[in-house]
C-alpha cells in the first residue's frame, strides 16, 4: 500500500492548522501542524513533506525568508496561504519560488484542488511497467537537456538545475512548442489549469525566474523572448535525445 503523502501546515493560528489538518487528513494526507518557522525547518530535516502550506503573517518572522530557505535547501511543493492579498505580496511570493498563492478566507475544496495540482506537477505518475521509456521524454536545446519524465533540467555542463514545479511545467510548455508564440493565457491554462485575470502576473514572474536560470544575460534574453502584446516565444531549436 502506498503511504499517504506528507503535508506540513505552518500558521501561527492553531484553529487554522487544526481545520486544515482535519480536512486534509480526511482526504488521505498525513499532516504536520506547525506554528513557528524554526519548527518547520527542523521538520524539513527529519521528515521532509511533499508540500508545505505557508502563512506569511507569522509574528516576529519573515514568511518570505522562510520560503527562500525552503527553495534553497529542499525540493517540495510550496503553497502560500495568507491573509495578505496585495498584488505586490503575490508577485514577491511567486518570485521567491511559491508554486501557488492562496488568500484567506479560502474555500477548502479550492485549496485542495490547488494542492493536488501542485502535487501532480511535482510527482509525475509512474509509467506502466510494460511501457519502455520514450526517447522524446528527453529533449535537448542549446546543449541543455530536459527530461520531462524524470522532471530534471541539466545545464550544458551536465549539472542539474533546480526548478520549482511551476517553472518546470512552464519550461516544458515552451520547449514543446519552439518557434511558436504562446500567449500568457495559454501558458497559464497549460501550467495552472486556470484562466488569468487582466492583472495576473503569474506567467511573467515565472518567465523572469526561468530567464535567470537559463540565460547568460537575463536582461537581454535570447532563449525566451517576449513578443509585445502576444506572449512569449522559445527561440532555440529542440531535438529528442537518442
Amino acid at each position: 500500500m502506498t503511504p499517504p503523502l506528507h503535508l506540513a501546515v505552518l500558521d501561527d493560528e492553531p484553529d487554522i492548522t487544526s481545520l486544515l489538518a482535519t480536512y486534509l487528513q480526511s482526504r488521505g494526507f498525513r499532516v504536520s501542524q506547525l506554528h513557528a518557522g524554526r519548527d518547520l525547518i527542523a521538520l524539513m530535516s527529519s521528515d521532509t513533506p511533499a508540500l508545505v502550506l505557508l502563512d506569511l503573517g507569522l509574528p516576529g518572522e519573515d514568511g518570505f525568508a522562510i520560503a527562500r530557505q525552503l527553495r534553497e535547501h529542499w525540493r517540495c511543493g510550496l503553497v502560500i496561504v495568507t491573509g495578505r492579498g496585495d498584488a505586490v505580496d503575490k508577485v514577491v511570493g511567486l518570485e521567491v519560488g511559491a508554486d501557488d498563492y492562496v488568500t484567506k478566507p479560502f474555500d477548502l475544496r479550492e485549496l485542495l484542488a490547488r494542492i493536488n495540482a501542485v502535487l501532480r506537477r511535482l510527482i509525475p505518475p509512474e509509467p506502466a511497467a510494460s511501457a519502455p521509456a520514450a526517447a522524446r521524454t528527453r529533449l535537448r536545446f542549446d546543449q541543455w537537456e530536459l527530461d520531462t519524465a524524470a522532471r530534471r533540467l541539466l545545464d550544458p555542463a551536465g549539472e542539474e538545475v533546480a526548478l520549482t514545479a511551476g517553472e518546470f511545467d512552464l519550461l516544458c510548455a515552451l520547449v514543446e512548442s519552439p518557434g511558436r508564440v504562446l500567449s500568457r493565457d495559454h501558458l497559464l491554462e497549460r501550467t495552472r489549469g486556470r484562466d488569468g485575470g487582466p492583472f495576473d502576473r503569474t506567467v511573467d514572474v515565472q518567465i523572469g525566474r526561468l530567464r535567470k536560470k537559463l540565460e547568460p544575460d537575463p536582461g537581454r534574453p535570447q532563449m525566451i523572448k517576449s513578443v509585445r502584446g502576444a506572449g512569449y516565444i522559445f527561440v532555440p531549436g529542440v531535438a529528442p535525445v537518442t
